[in-house]
């Protein structure tokens, strides 16, 4: 039988989906007044152009995207609370009931990223509260495996790129932890 331990910690990965510098500074600031220091970040890029208008009319303009990884490691079982958290700066940040920022937070650990959102649908495993996560891409062969929900944006080489940087950020952390 096995035991029941605690789960290790992951990397905090937050996408944004903005049309204005001035939203995207300030869902970044609150984020990291909530999760800490920002250790890596994509450029910014038009999501608009790469991949779909759906966020256009909604933001007021071309959605521009970033996505940004966290220093500090997180407890994989905040995913819900997390979610909820940027469900509301999300409407705290809306203008006449349209969201100006779109935040998606994941959770990175060595062979899996996760992305928690509020969609239900058969391949999503509900958590809390109306939250649910889904596995979106995993870590084999060397590189970032796609599944047939996987959005994307994070089917690209510019993500994965990021996420692979990322993903040996998180696993340097993980051996100086093991080491203290």
């Amino acid at each position: 039988m096995g035991l029941a331990c605690e789960f290790e910690k992951e990397k905090l990965i937050i996408g944004f989906i903005y049309h204005t510098d001035e939203m995207f500074e300030k869902a970044l600031g609150i984020m990291t007044e909530k999760f800490g220091a920002v250790d890596f970040s994509t450029e910014e890029f038009s999501f608009t152009n790469e991949f779909s208008d759906y966020y256009d009319e909604e933001l007021g303009g071309e959605a521009r995207r970033r996505i940004v990884s966290f220093e500090t490691l997180v407890d994989p079982k905040r995913q819900a609370e997390i979610k909820t958290f940027t469900n509301s700066v999300e409407a705290d940040l809306s203008i006449l009931g349209n969201r100006k920022v779109n935040l998606d937070p994941g959770f990175m650990s060595h062979g899996r990223l996760l992305l928690a959102t509020t969609k239900k649908t058969g391949f999503r495993i509900p958590l809390s509260d109306g939250i649910y996560t889904e596995l979106t891409l995993f870590f084999a062969r060397g590189g970032w495996q796609k599944l047939p929900w996987t959005y994307r944006d994070y089917q690209s080489k510019r993500v994965q790129d990021f996420l692979t940087v990322v993903r040996k950020k998180y696993l340097e952390q993980r051996k100086r932890e093991e080491n203290l």
